[in-house]
């Protein structure tokens, strides 16, 4: 995506490859991600090389966005049907699955009116309830859309949405929540930081006030999993399992929809195998 010159393309795969090597092996996926795309965008010289496609993404969410609103406005339980449609869209992950079609997504969103979450859904919808400020970490371009009508059913007045702070993967920045309508019903902030997750030590100043201060943070894909996961803070994870790590971490088999507290005792053991959110 970030040239089509073969000799360039060539000479970043050894560079990377010989840097990859000498890599911290210990540290969390998105970590590894993290700096990998710093490397490639100073190889490159392209800043964004995944945003065509997270434009893509932007413009198929939306197609589906009166369908759904829908969907949700009939549901006899509507907070579970916007939990269950914002987890569904977590399949928009370019880390997991390139080349992800409008089929693909009608197929899982198809998928998500029947699929169990697993998770204390009842713990999170006491939570929602009790909280006076809640901070909402975003995932993938075109994701977000689904965000925004889980976030319609919260409440939006109290909540604040955090994006990325610089674009990595097809991570969700300021410009994909303006090009989805977000800013006209919730505050957005980004966190400061490239990582395709939430790297509390690399976030910005605001970022982490913000995130201290919140009653309730509900963190979006298995970035913000590997790298929240251990953190001591009132959090309700939503993600799609999608690799045999992540899957195997949490006893639970590949493509589960996953709803899981910090309570629950699941901690950072280990690292997904593909870097992705």
């Amino acid at each position: 995506m970030a040239s089509v010159d073969s000799i360039v393309l060539e000479r970043t795969m050894r560079i990377l490859l010989r840097w990859l090597s000498e890599m911290d092996m210990d540290a969390s996926p998105p970590v590894l991600a993290q700096r990998i795309h710093r490397r490639l965008r100073e190889l490159t010289g392209v800043d964004d090389p995944f945003r065509v496609a997270k434009e893509q993404q932007n413009r198929m969410a939306l197609n589906f966005l009166h369908e759904l609103k829908g969907e949700i406005e009939t549901a006899l339980d509507p907070l579970a049907m916007a939990v269950r449609l914002a987890i569904a869209a977590n399949i928009i992950d370019l880390g997991a699955k390139t080349g992800l079609t409008s089929d693909d997504m009608l197929s899982e969103l198809a998928k998500a009116v029947k699929e169990p979450v697993v998770g204390d859904f009842e713990g999170f919808r006491k939570a929602v309830a009790q909280a006076h400020h809640i901070l909402y970490l975003a995932d993938n371009a075109g994701e977000i859309v689904f965000d925004c009508l889980l976030i319609e059913q919260l409440s939006p007045v109290r909540v604040t949405v955090a994006v990325r702070g610089k674009p990595v993967i097809n991570d969700a920045t300021m410009n994909d929540a303006r090009a989805t309508g977000f800013p006209e019903i919730v505050e957005i902030i980004d966190n400061g930081s490239d990582a395709p997750g939430t790297v509390l030590t690399d976030c910005s100043r605001e970022f982490i006030r913000r995130f201290t201060e919140a009653d309730l943070i509900i963190a979006k894909g298995q970035g913000n999993f590997e790298t929240l996961g251990d953190e001591p803070y009132n959090i309700f994870f939503l993600f799609k399992a999608k690799c045999p790590v992540i899957a195997d971490h949490i006893g639970l088999p590949m493509g589960t929809h996953v709803l899981v507290h910090t309570s629950a005792g699941i901690l950072k053991q280990g690292g997904c195998a593909y870097a992705g959110t």
